[in-house]
């Protein structure tokens, strides 16, 4: 894959129709918090409410469609600030490309400069997602450990593993 034909930007409502080919798809929605979105009506009010005012919930797209995203969310109480959470899917015709791995790079190298109180980002996966996993190996994060029964997510509380990269890592 060209990594110039991969980009990171604001979600627009026109990207509704690329953005509902795969939020709808039960094998992105079983990696990600929300679940299957399955209507295009559903998804303009989640692009319009839930996306797009957020400042760190960006597209990945290939040739400028949205195929994708990765979005970062800071904590807001003051012991929280030095921290943030990164979350990512693309859509399952452009897994094992390298996309994400280019797109979260591109992230990662934007992410410390725009949110300067921040020292460690983390990632949660769940446990039986390897190829995530291995997205945040080759980028740089570290595996830290497991997190046992420590989220309600789609309806069962699951373990996950968490992953970090500090501000004085380097992408790799």
């Amino acid at each position: 894959m060209d990594p110039s034909r991969i980009s990171i930007r604001p979600f627009k409502l026109s990207d509704v129709d690329d953005y509902l080919k795969w939020v709808s798809d039960d094998r992105v929605a079983k990696n990600v918090r929300w679940g299957a979105i399955t209507s295009r009506e559903e998804a303009l009010l989640h692009l319009e409410r839930a996306v797009i005012p957020h400042p760190w919930h960006l597209s990945i797209c290939l040739d400028d469609r949205s195929i994708g995203y990765i979005a970062v969310w800071q904590g807001t109480l003051d012991y929280e600030k030095c921290r943030a959470h990164i979350g990512y899917a693309i859509g399952v015709e452009h897994w094992g490309q390298g996309i994400a791995t280019v797109a979260l790079k591109m992230a990662m190298s934007r992410v410390f400069k725009d949110l300067p109180n921040l020292v460690r980002l983390e990632a949660y996966t769940l446990v039986d997602n390897k190829k995530s996993q291995r997205v945040l190996e080759k980028v740089g994060f570290l595996k830290e450990g497991l997190l046992r029964k420590v989220f309600h997510y789609q309806g069962e509380v699951r373990d996950f593993l968490v992953c970090s990269f500090l501000s004085t890592d380097k992408i790799l």
